[in-house]
């Protein structure tokens, strides 16, 4: 059953209105319909399933503790996608944009880490395709990625993503069209599933990754075994684009909801501890 499907057929909106009423179990269904959403908008734009989790936490309460402010102008996940935004633009670095500052350092990143491709665990080799291309995205500044995430990724509307990113439609397709030839042209010259040409290849990449901690055998955080048909499609892609949509959906961590529920019930859990960086 999906977590769409755990929330009801019932219009989110009349759940919404429920829950700012004071029904509890209705709060607990607004954050099982809209979890998975902004996790993987969090995950797109931290590149680290940690801070994703964290940052997703720190939204869906910012989304339960405002539900009063939504006015039914727009849908509850475009509503909740506002709050997202505005937060993860502020929010500060992750690790992983810590360590990516540019295409330029990146693409060093990868030719020294290059080896002999080994015969390996298809799921390491899947991590780290999808470890590298969302590290890829921190290489944009935030609002590029935003734009690129949204548009790209997400398929939304140029009107919708205008106003989420809150620009006019025609800044907003300069950003997209800005992020494109940027990603276009990195993985031309790197990208070994964009271009036969390009120098880096997953496998080749795997002994380095494990060296570095940003993979671990038999411990993967991205290529979970739902994850195996969506990432093998990648090995003959063309485009960025497509190697960027076809990630798995990756739904937020099972501890997400309770540790909203243990910030609404005022109780400190693990990953709430730490002030909002907003």
């Amino acid at each position: 059953m999906s977590r769409e499907e755990q929330a009801g057929a019932e219009p989110l909106a009349a759940i919404v209105e429920a829950a700012r009423g004071g029904d509890r179990h209705a709060l607990e269904r607004v954050v099982l319909a809209v979890q998975d959403d902004v996790f993987g908008l969090a995950l797109r734009m931290t590149a680290c399933p940690e801070d994703a989790r964290d940052a997703c936490q720190e939204i869906l309460v910012k989304v339960v503790t405002r539900l009063d402010s939504f006015r039914g102008e727009s849908s509850v996940r475009t509503w909740a996608y506002r709050i997202a935004v505005r937060h993860l633009l502020d929010r500060k670095k992750s690790r992983v944009e810590a360590l990516t500052t540019s295409f330029e350092r990146f693409g060093d990143d990868l030719l020294e880490g290059l080896a002999a491709p080994e015969v390996d665990d298809p799921l390491v080799v899947e991590e780290v395709k999808l470890g590298c291309t969302l590290a890829m995205l921190t290489c944009l500044d935030r609002e590029h990625r935003l734009a690129y995430v949204l548009g790209e990724v997400f398929d939304l509307p140029h009107r919708e993503a205008a106003d989420l990113c809150d620009v006019s439609e025609d800044a907003y397709r300069q950003r997209l069209s800005r992020a494109r030839r940027a990603l276009e042209s990195f993985t031309e010259s790197f990208c070994g599933l964009v271009s036969e040409r390009a120098p880096c290849r997953c496998d080749a990449r795997v002994s380095r990754a494990v060296e570095l901690g940003r993979v671990e055998r038999g411990r993967p955080r991205l290529a979970h075994a739902a994850a195996r048909e969506a990432t093998r499609e990648m090995e003959s892609l063309v485009d960025v684009a497509r190697l960027m949509r076809s990630h798995p959906r990756y739904r937020a961590p099972e501890d997400v909801a309770r540790g909203v529920r243990d910030a609404l019930d005022g109780a400190a859990p693990r990953i709430l501890g730490a002030p909002s960086a907003r």
